[in-house]
């Protein structure tokens, strides 16, 4: 046979032999050859990025190099991944708490933990997040006359000048001959365990605030177990860096100046509300954004923090476009469009609405626009002048109607802020919206006849109406800043009610206390009930978690300010070695899903509350009383300060024949 097998070109002793030519490669040599060619230039990308004489001046070069280092800034978890494997819905699960030194550390997990900070100190000297260099950001403000050097960073408050009164446990004043919040040195002689507090609260701070800069910088809040961003937050995956704005004026008020600087210049140059492209919560943002933002514009006076607080209320104007002028819950600054939760329907909720007249009013002060107070003095009017059944608010109201929608009342969640906003209204007018504080007084006293209930074994307690009948025997551990709120009302105004606030104030406190002491983590639940036996403890699974919330610590701060009793600076401090024993990891704090629970699941979350609110009450608490005087100072619903007019130097009230819209940013 001739020419019928082409793949056989020759015979060796009669039998075929294959050829040794072949017009392709076969599969495998295929793959060995794109596998050597991928690891050269693999290489050779590798040289682009880390060998010095890269860094040239060729154009090419250079702008590799510039990736590079801004890969390098966009922070550790780009460079390192945190070690957990994530389910099939993109999060990572909820673990047990594992603690720095723990026996059982993965040795290579820390070894690489060691090598990504010593790059980080070799090649940015701890400066992955380092204060960037730039023009101050445009102002909305401006000041007439000589110019004052612009600032670019603030500078630290004064300090004792005497070395013998040089601790670093700071009480306030205005610095003479400055227009900045002093932080003075206690005297000397102070009790060195309450010096060993404040430091430890302070390291607390410390260890939240740069665990946060290290693995979540920008974003709004950490997850302190998992080292990396909290995505899901209140203020959703945006870079608002809402732990930066919430936790400023707590930095200042530690002395911690240099992590003050950092945020303050974040700030100017990073944080653009009008960016943003999702749905913001009305009420957060205002009493977190606005107010942290105004708080540290009294500090300082740096017309950065009031010019960005004004961009964010600006922001949030068309929410309050409704016919009765109350505002809608949510906004998406970029779009303009608001709306209502899908869980309220039409309604607004009674705590949002009503609270927001602090930060707004104080806006309008310190900028001389008015518009931002007009805006909350029609919700003032609007809930004033509607029919109140049984002279209580109920907790849903119809921005179109100005109706109320379901007939429930709490002074937990829903409703609770309203009120603490009307005595604060008071207190931050000095005393001059009178308004404000008979509402107050009416509300409270039929809140006390109707929803003050005591238990079996003598524990009062506010429980939740319905229609006018108590329909839940619980309370909210947001109802626990009550006590403080109480206290604040019985010793700012002499009247027929003050006797009764205070002793209200003092069983209030006292029963949030023991929703702490009867678990076993000393650590208090979302909330806790009395029904029958159960005194005091959550029943719901979803009652007994604790999310570093603040309001117990509130209480405890303001009553041993006015009472000066000392078990409030003991219970303080036994939650600070709870917090310490069951919520620190070594990534920051993390709330727990089970406070019954000796040794609890972390719920991988550090809220930008605890820095703003629980780590400041805490702090106030053992500090000197000088520093936030309840007389200078009234504390908004988040823990920001804000001063009080004609009584606090620090007010800063604009003066409204300036052009405020044309001010250069000048301090």
């Amino acid at each position: 046979m001739t020419g019928i097998l082409p793949s056989y070109q020759r015979f060796v002793n009669g039998v075929p032999v294959p050829s040794i030519s072949r017009r392709s490669f076969r599969l495998r040599e295929k793959y060995l050859i794109v596998s050597v060619l991928l690891t050269f230039a693999i290489v050779w990308l590798g040289a682009l990025f880390y060998l010095p004489e890269f860094k040239s001046s060729n154009s090419v070069n250079d702008s590799v190099y510039k990736v590079y280092k801004r890969i390098q800034k966009a922070g550790p978890e780009l460079l390192m991944p945190p070690p957990l494997a994530q389910n099939d819905v993109g999060e990572f699960p909820v673990v047990g708490i594992v603690r720095h030194g723990e026996e059982g550390d993965d040795p290579h997990i820390v070894e690489d933990r060691i090598r990504l900070r010593a790059k980080i100190d070799e090649d940015m000297g701890m400066k992955v997040l380092e204060r960037p260099q730039f023009d101050l950001a445009p102002s909305v403000s401006s000041s007439k006359g000589p110019s004052k050097p612009p600032v670019d960073a603030i500078e630290e408050p004064a300090f004792a000048k005497k070395d013998s009164d040089r601790n670093v446990f700071p009480s306030g004043h205005k610095a003479e001959g400055s227009d900045k919040y002093e932080v003075v040195a206690l005297a000397s002689g102070v009790d060195p365990d309450i010096k060993n507090k404040l430091e430890t609260v302070k390291e607390m701070m410390r260890h939240a605030w740069n665990n946060y800069k290290l693995y979540a910088w920008g974003k709004n809040e950490l997850k302190p177990m998992s080292k990396r961003a909290h995505l899901s937050s209140v203020f959703g995956a945006g870079d608002l860096g809402a732990t930066i704005v919430d936790g400023l004026d707590t930095l200042y008020l530690m002395g911690l100046m240099d992590e003050f600087r950092e945020g303050r210049d974040w700030i100017a140059e990073h944080f653009h509300i009008n960016e943003i492209d999702s749905d913001l919560s009305v009420f957060e943002t205002t009493i977190r954004f606005v107010g942290g933002l105004l708080t540290c514009y009294a500090f300082t006076g740096d017309t950065v923090f009031r010019d960005k607080a004004a961009e964010v209320a600006d922001a949030l104007l068309p929410a309050f476009e409704s016919p009765t002028g109350l505002p809608h819950a949510l906004i998406n600054p970029s779009t303009k469009a608001s709306r209502q939760y899908h869980w309220a329907g039409p309604n607004s909720i009674l705590s949002e609405v009503g609270t927001l007249h602090l930060e707004f009013t104080y806006l309008s002060e310190v900028t001389g626009r008015d518009v931002y107070k007009q805006k909350v003095d029609r919700i003032r009017d609007v809930l004033n002048n509607i029919e109140k059944p049984g002279d209580l608010y109920p907790n849903f109201i119809n921005p179109r109607t100005g109706q109320w929608g379901q007939r429930h009342v709490s002074l937990g969640a829903l409703g609770d802020s309203f009120y603490e906003y009307l005595l604060k209204a008071w207190l931050l007018s000095n005393r001059e919206d009178e308004q404000a504080r008979v509402m107050f007084d009416t509300a409270m006293q039929a809140a006390l006849d109707k929803m003050l209930r005591v238990s079996p074994s003598g524990l009062s307690y506010l429980a939740e109406l319905k229609y006018g009948r108590v329909f839940e025997e619980k309370m909210d551990h947001l109802s626990c800043f009550a006590g403080g709120m109480f206290a604040l009302a019985s010793t700012t105004l002499e009247n027929t009610l003050s006797e009764r606030y205070m002793d209200v104030a003092r069983k209030l406190t006292h029963t949030c206390h023991e929703s702490y002491a009867r678990s076993e983590t000393r650590l208090g639940p979302e909330a806790f009930r009395f029904t029958g036996a159960v005194e005091a403890r959550a029943q719901k699974s979803n009652e007994k978690v604790y999310l570093l919330r603040p309001e117990t610590f509130e209480s405890y701060f303001i009553m041993w300010r006015l009472t000066k009793e000392q078990k409030y600076r003991d219970w303080g401090w036994e939650a600070v070695q709870a917090l310490e024993k069951h919520c620190r990891v070594e990534g920051g704090y993390t709330g727990i899903v089970n406070v019954y629970h000796q040794n609890p699941q972390g719920d991988d979350v550090q809220q930008s509350f605890f820095l703003a609110e629980t780590l400041k009450y805490l702090y106030l608490l053992f500090a000197d009383d000088s520093l936030l005087s309840l007389d200078e100072w009234v504390l908004n619903t988040e823990a920001h300060p804000l001063p009080i007019k004609n009584k606090n130097p620090l007010y800063r009230a604009a003066d409204k024949s300036i052009d405020i819209g044309n001010e250069d940013n000048r301090v």
